[in-house]
C-alpha cells in the first residue's frame, strides 16, 4: 500500500544514545549521550524508559510552548512495548503503541503522516527506543552466559529518538510511504537478522518504485533499517536478480553506518533495534536534507517479527519492511 502526502512535514528531531553509539562515527550528531548503560537508573529496563523520556523532553524543548501535542506514537522491543507505555504515561496525551520490531519507527511515521494529511490531527510526536542489554537477553542468548555470537549477529543499539511531524511547513516534507507485507524467508536463526529481513526490504522497495512509477535513481539515497553487512549484500543481490534493479549507486544500510566495525568489534555485523535506523536518519540524514546535500531519501526500516517463544519452538522468523520518502522543500 503506497500513499502520497500533500501537507506533512518533519519539523524537529531529538536523539539520545548510549556509550557504544557515542563512540561510533556519528558521535557528534546526537543531542545527548551516556557513558554507561544504566542512565542513572537501577535496571536496564528503567534505563530504556529514561532514554525515551529524555528524547521526548529534548524534542519538547525544541518545539516550545507554541503547539499542543495532539498524539504520541511509540514503539520499542521490551515485552508489551513497556518503555513506550511508561513514556506515554509521563507525556499524558493520546497514545498509540506500535510494534514492527526494528521497523517500528517508520510504522509510527506512516501512521502520523496519514492522520496529519487527512487533518485528523495537526501534529504528532513519534518515538522509538532500544537498549542492548534489555534486547539481547530477551531475544538472544542470555548475556549472563557470556556465550560468543556468530559474525552474522547484529548489535542492538542503545538509545532513543523522537520526531515531531506536523502540517506546519518546514525544510523537509514527508512525500510518500509504502506499507510492507509480512515475508517468510524460512530462516530461524536469531543471530542472522539480515538474512531474515532482506527480502522484505526488497519487496517494499520494489513496490514503492512500481506504485509511484519511479526509477531507483529518483532518490539520492535509499537507506534500509538494519540489515547489517551481510543482509545488505543479500538485498543488493536479490534486487538485481529478481527485479533487475541496481542498488550499487545510491544504497546503504543504517546498521552499517551507525558503528565503526573495524574498531568496535562488539558490533559484529552492524547495528539493529528500533532506534538504530532512527539515530542514523535523525542524526545524520536529516541535517544533510536541511543543508540540501541530499534532496530525496527513501527510508526503508526492516523488522524481524519473532519472540523468544517462537524461536524456542523452531518457528520461522517472519519479517516486514515499511518505507517513507523524505524530500527537501524547494
Amino acid at each position: 500500500m503506497t500513499n502520497k502526502y500533500n501537507n506533512v512535514y518533519l519539523n524537529l528531531v531529538a536523539t539520545v544514545v548510549g556509550p557504544v553509539e557515542h563512540n561510533g562515527p556519528l558521535s557528534k550528531r546526537f543531542d545527548r549521550f551516556y557513558e554507561d548503560m544504566y542512565m542513572h537508573e537501577k535496571t536496564f529496563e528503567s534505563a530504556e524508559v529514561h532514554l525515551m523520556r529524555e528524547s521526548i523532553d529534548i524534542l519538547k524543548d525544541k518545539i516550545g510552548k507554541k503547539d499542543r501535542i495532539n498524539l504520541f506514537i511509540a514503539g520499542d522491543l521490551q515485552n508489551q512495548i513497556t518503555a513506550s507505555c511508561y513514556s506515554a504515561l509521563k507525556l499524558n496525551v493520546p497514545f498509540l503503541g506500535v510494534y514492527s520490531a526494528c521497523a517500528s519507527n517508520v510504522e509510527g511515521l506512516i501512521i502520523a503522516s496519514n492522520l496529519i494529511d487527512t487533518k485528523k490531527v495537526k501534529n504528532s510526536i513519534v518515538s522509538v527506543s532500544s537498549h542492548n542489554m534489555v534486547s539481547e537477553r530477551q531475544f538472544r542468548n542470555p548475556t549472563e552466559y557470556g556465550g560468543p555470537k556468530p559474525m552474522s549477529a547484529t548489535f542492538t543499539a542503545t538509545g532513543a529518538a523522537s520526531a515531531y511531524l506536523s502540517s506546519i511547513k518546514s525544510e523537509i516534507r514527508i512525500e510518500s510511504s509504502t506499507i510492507g507485507k509480512v515475508c517468510d524467508m524460512e530462516q530461524n536463526d536469531a543471530n542472522n537478522m539480515g538474512a531474515c529481513m532482506a527480502v522484505a526490504a526488497a519487496n517494499t522497495i520494489y513496490k514503492h518504485l512500481k506504485d509511484l512509477k519511479r526509477d531507483v535513481n529518483y532518490y539520492d539515497l535509499i537507506l534500509t533499517g538494519d540489515l547489517g553487512v551481510y543482509g545488505k549484500e543479500i538485498l543488493k543481490e536479490y534486487m538485481q536478480k529478481e527485479y533487475n534493479i541496481d542498488l550499487s549507486r545510491n544504497y546503504n544500510d543504517c546498521g552499517v553506518l551507525l558503528y565503526d566495525r573495524e574498531n568496535q568489534k562488539e558490533v559484529q555485523a552492524g547495528g539493529s533495534g528500533p532506534v538504530c535506523s532512527a539515530l542514523v536518519i535523525y542524526g545524520d540524514i536529516v541535517p544533510k536534507l536541511r543543508n540540501k546535500d541530499l534532496k530525496r531519501v527513501l527510508y526503508v526500516a526492516t523488522g524481524a517479527l519473532f519472540s523468544p517463544t517462537s524461536i524456542f519452538q523452531k518457528e520461522n522468523i517472519l519479517s516486514i519492511a515499511h518505507a517513507i520518502s523524505m524530500e527537501v522543500v524547494e
